[in-house]
């Protein structure tokens, strides 16, 4: 079996975490519990297979168009609300979580390969740039870009064909069982983050220890999905 080589990351709510649209529903003169349970709700919706099976993030336009449909829940609070919580999904208002950096830096010293695979509509390349994480980064697979979503297994593949490593040497880092797990079928290993309070650290320094780890052992790392 062989050892974890390298690391393929999702964007949102693993690296990065999206400005806060309760607090932005809040400044538009709506109570701070229907704002939260609002901002949940579109969120939650957001992740439904149905709502993840309508291609969301094959194009700018399809980006647009179907999130503007989930904001629009908060119209009934503040009519034309929706439009300002749209802009909430331009990548380069997203922020890496404390820890982003630190394992990212930490994993280009090991010599280890990270790609960045994520269902979005807009170039991520920029945010990454402008928080000083791109240089660690290898290749990025952006469904907009390639016509496709997670969960293909094509995408995760892709990815791995960029970063010269075999899908059974590639550890896949995300939150999303839906659209992250769909790398198991591409022959990767899987670890889902659980949530955390905005703005904590993601806990995503296990990472470091799950690939010393399955290098130690010289095998596979045994994964929630892969139940090995």
């Amino acid at each position: 079996m062989a050892a974890l080589r390298a690391v393929l990351f999702d964007f949102g709510n693993t690296l990065f975490y999206s400005p806060d649209g309760a607090a932005i529903l809040v400044q538009a003169g709506v109570e701070p519990a229907t704002a939260d349970q609002v901002w949940t709700e579109i969120w939650a919706a957001a992740g439904t297979p149905e709502e993840m099976a309508k291609g969301r993030d094959l194009s700018p336009e399809n980006h647009r168009r179907m999130w503007m449909a989930l904001f629009s829940r908060a119209d009934v609070h503040v009519p034309g609300i929706s439009e300002r919580l749209y802009e909430t999904m331009t990548p380069e208002l997203w922020t890496p979580y404390p820890d982003a950096l630190p394992v990212l830096r930490r994993l280009h010293r090991r010599g280890v390969p990270v790609g960045v695979v994520s269902n979005v509509g807009h170039s991520l390349r920029p945010v990454f740039d402008r928080h000083g994480l791109g240089r660690y980064v290898s290749a990025y697979v952006q469904s907009y870009e390639e016509v496709l979503e997670k969960p293909a297994p094509e995408l995760f593949r892709t990815a791995c064909r960029l970063l010269q490593v075999e899908p059974s040497q590639t550890l896949m880092v995300g939150d999303s069982q839906i659209a992250d797990g769909g790398a198991v079928a591409a022959g990767l290993e899987v670890y889902l983050l659980p949530q955390v309070p905005r703005g904590a650290p993601r806990g995503l320094a296990r990472v470091l220890d799950l690939l010393k780890g399955s290098r130690a052992r010289g095998h596979r790392l045994a994964s929630p999905l892969s139940g090995r």
